[in-house]
């Protein structure tokens, strides 16, 4: 199985490698890219990624030769403060892209997806192997 994430110039925890401080959780502008958990179980893989705030239907996800991305764009509500200002904004809004290569053991047209709380949830059931089949051949 190598369900792992595909490099990205995006993934900045990746580019810089996971010992440096966590460079996604600074300001990043327009693009910002979640938290994913990878779960190997017996006959599927799980992969679990938060989405706070985001609504569902602005949440893409998709496989082409063998790549599972997850896409989706959070827009800031521009409303006018009637009393005060906003002093710190620490939420997010934009886009943000993540890929991951699912390699050739999961059974890509039955991958499932579900969406509750902020957490996006996709079941990747794993192919099942089949035994090798002797087959005797006649000879005419």
């Amino acid at each position: 199985m190598s369900l792992v994430p595909r490099s990205s110039l995006f993934d900045v925890d990746r580019f810089f490698g996971d010992n440096w401080p966590r460079v996604a959780d600074r300001e990043m502008g327009d693009f910002f890219a979640p938290r994913v958990d990878i779960k190997d179980a017996d006959d599927h893989y799980e992969i679990t990624a938060e989405l706070p705030g985001i609504p569902k239907e602005n949440i893409h996800v998709h496989v082409k030769d063998g790549i599972l991305t997850l896409e989706a764009e959070n827009t800031q509500e521009d409303k006018e403060e009637k009393e005060g200002k906003i002093i710190r904004q620490e939420r997010r809004y934009g886009k943000f892209m993540r890929s991951f290569n699912l390699g050739g053991d999961v059974h890509e047209e039955d991958i499932e997806a579900s969406f509750s709380d902020g957490v996006l949830k996709l079941k990747a059931p794993k192919l099942v192997e089949k035994p090798p089949v002797r087959r005797r051949i006649e000879i005419n």
